[in-house]
């Protein structure tokens, strides 16, 4: 099975009623065929079982899914990045970027956490890209950059979750206040006395959401 068949095979599921109500739950920001998450995986499981047995990543397809107006293209996409994420290097990282600024929603730019962890994790050269994105001008970067080790756990390098985390005080967007709030949460399950301190340090700086969020497990 080739990409086309796939995007044929959405094609043909798609639910106008649906596709409404799913665009609707978006803000109507993004066209949707109507097909929802376990459908998708069905129609696509073939597909990217297959494709795992190749070399490369495919940034063909990809972009061919970035370029589809319906959202679940794009999903399509991170399902298949996700199947290849053993494969990914660092030399993915700007297209990976693109990514996260295209098209842009927490949908998709969460779906890249763990991937963008991944590359990181194997190539520690690329902290230092992260370091740059968590003061870029793109929030949406901020937020890859901040939340890049949520799945971590005790491999969470916290020298560079703290100095990314330290980038983004004072901030008062949304999506990076709830963000930096789930970094903390997610690593206080492993470390619950380095969150707390750290809040303890910066709580005059911080949103009320982020604290909030950090000190769900404390």
């Amino acid at each position: 099975m080739d990409y086309q068949e796939v995007f044929a095979a959405f094609e043909a599921a798609a639910d106008p009623q649906q596709a409404v109500e799913m665009s609707a739950y978006m803000r109507d920001q993004f066209a949707f065929l109507g097909i929802k998450t376990p459908q998708r995986k069905a129609l696509a499981k073939d597909f990217l079982k297959a494709v795992r047995k190749a070399e490369q990543v495919n940034w063909g397809f990809i972009d061919a899914c970035w370029k589809r107006p319906e959202r679940e293209f794009q999903y399509l996409a991170l399902d298949y990045l996700h199947a290849m994420e053993k494969k990914l290097t660092v030399k993915d990282i700007p297209r990976i970027k693109r990514l996260a600024t295209t098209k842009s929603w927490w949908d998709t730019v969460d779906n890249l956490d763990t991937v963008v962890g991944g590359i990181a994790l194997n190539y520690p050269e690329v902290n230092k890209i992260l370091l740059a994105w968590s003061t870029d001008d793109n929030f949406w970067l901020r937020r890859l950059a901040i939340d890049h080790q949520l799945s971590r756990k005790e491999q969470t390098d916290t020298q560079l979750l703290q100095q990314i985390l330290v980038n983004n005080l004072g901030q008062t967007e949304f999506f990076i206040t709830k963000a930096m709030g789930w970094a903390l949460r997610a690593y206080s399950k492993i470390d619950p006395g380095w969150v707390g301190a750290f809040i303890d340090a910066h709580s005059d700086q911080m949103a009320p959401l982020s604290i909030r969020e950090a000190s769900k497990y404390l």
